[in-house]
């Protein structure tokens, strides 16, 4: 089996990379994603009517997710060439860097046009390190793992965005609550921005300490690098290309709902305060935290498609009692649709990661994987909220915003079915040096 050439205390290692790097590198996407809702519309996109202000910040929000492709080319093609180690420190910084520039950033009244420019400008970095990021940290924590436990194991990285979102709620949570919100809007905003040079420091020193994985080493040790690892997915392992993407759609438009168009829809139409919605989304983040592990472990003791496919049925289900019930202006109501909505979304998230890899043979995986990733926040998450605001703008009502949820999480459910459960042969023959063709059944 796989997992004999992973010392236990390696595997905890990895598993703490993962889920501390993907955490910080979240939270800098996490304080975009909310400021975007809270804050941007306002110093970015001035207008006389407020809405349009969200639409055009969460325009410069989708960059970000559409920026993830690229990404995945760039660092998914090293991730098989170079490593899986390289690339983890390569996106952090990028992604860190990024994130402090934009808490240096002039505002629209001082520098005009250029500001929103500037702010894309760096969305779009955020986007690219993100994009490089998601597939190559479930791999390390995935493939250093237990073979037996590759749910468990490759959840690391998916707690990670919980813990991110967590933080960076907490932070804008704390800021606003002891500024007023002239100072808060002025520059204390900023702060939450900032931070993140010193969080990025941290996750540097974790991950430049890291070995490789095993495969990773097999890989290299015998130079059986891909030349064209893109090529290779797209013409022999499309099918599993197609079932990564179509399974990341649903969770990804789930999460924009519970945690992005939450503060829009709470705060301009049903008028929560800003504060109340920030400790709705924190309390869905924690029960994150404390479902997405037990989902994925829960993945490795029944069929991992069948468990995704249940939660993607309850998450298509649950925005037509959700908003019902938030119409309630009750903050009780708010904060248990929010974890309830969040809750759900992690019995997807959890096996994710784990299913997603498996579509993939070793030598291509870090691609297909980040291709994967990114191709399915794109067309999830990146456009989602840009629609849920448009929608309820359009219609005045909730129910089409309900409905564009439902359909993500049945396209999922199509990924499940056409997806492929994990080949355990194909590591082992790498790892045990048996000359490997390539997979064309995939």
């Amino acid at each position: 089996m796989t997992d004999i050439h992973v010392r236990p205390k390696d595997r905890v290692k990895a598993f703490t990379a993962s889920l501390t790097g993907t955490a910080l590198e979240w939270y800098d996407f996490a304080i975009y994603s909310s400021a975007a809702a809270l804050i941007f519309p306002r110093l970015f996109f001035p207008s006389s009517d407020p809405m349009t202000g969200v639409l055009l910040a969460f325009a410069t929000y989708a960059v970000g997710y559409i920026a993830r492709p690229l990404g995945a080319v760039v660092f998914g093609r090293l991730g098989d060439k170079v490593g899986r180690k390289q690339v983890l420190v390569a996106t952090l910084v990028l992604i860190g860097l990024s994130t402090f520039i934009i808490g240096l950033l002039p505002t629209y009244e001082t520098i005009g046009v250029a500001a929103p420019i500037g702010l894309v400008l760096l969305r779009l970095a955020q986007g690219v390190g993100v994009g490089g990021e998601l597939g190559v940290a479930v791999l390390y924590s995935n493939e250093n793992g237990d073979s037996a436990r590759r749910g468990f194991w490759s959840s690391a990285s998916q707690i990670g965005p919980a813990v991110g979102n967590l933080l960076a709620n907490l932070s804008l949570t704390i800021l606003s609550s002891i500024m007023t919100d002239e100072v808060f809007f002025a520059w204390g905003w900023r702060i939450a921005f900032l931070i993140s040079v010193v969080l990025v420091a941290f996750g540097l020193i974790i991950r430049v300490r890291l070995e490789d994985t095993a495969i990773s080493r097999a890989i290299q040790n015998e130079g059986s690098q891909p030349t064209a690892p893109l090529r290779d997915v797209f013409r022999y392992e499309w099918r599993g290309l197609v079932a990564a993407s179509f399974a990341r759609i649903g969770p990804d438009v789930t999460y924009a709902l519970f945690a992005v168009f939450i503060y829009t829809y709470s705060t301009l139409v049903l008028h929560f305060p800003r504060q109340q919605v920030l400790i709705a989304v924190m309390v869905g983040s924690v029960c994150q935290i404390v479902f997405v592990p037990l989902a994925g472990a829960l993945s490795d003791k029944m069929n991992r498609r069948l468990l995704f496919a249940l939660a993607a049925v309850a998450a298509a289900i649950w925005p037509f009692v959700f908003f019902p019930l938030i119409a309630t202006g009750s903050l009780v109501a708010l904060i248990a649709g929010v974890a309830t909505g969040l809750t759900i979304h992690s019995f997807m998230y959890g096996p994710q990661g784990a299913f997603i890899t498996e579509q993939f043979s070793p030598r291509v995986r870090a691609t297909g994987s980040s291709m994967g990733f990114a191709l399915g926040s794109t067309l999830g998450g990146a456009i989602a909220p840009l629609a849920f605001t448009a929608l309820f703008d359009g219609f005045n009502f909730w129910v089409p915003v309900a409905i564009y949820v439902a359909v993500a999480c049945a396209i999922s459910i199509v990924g499940m079915i056409i997806g492929r459960n994990y080949q355990a042969h194909e590591d082992e023959e790498l790892l045990s040096g048996t000359p490997k063709k390539v997979d064309t059944s995939a």
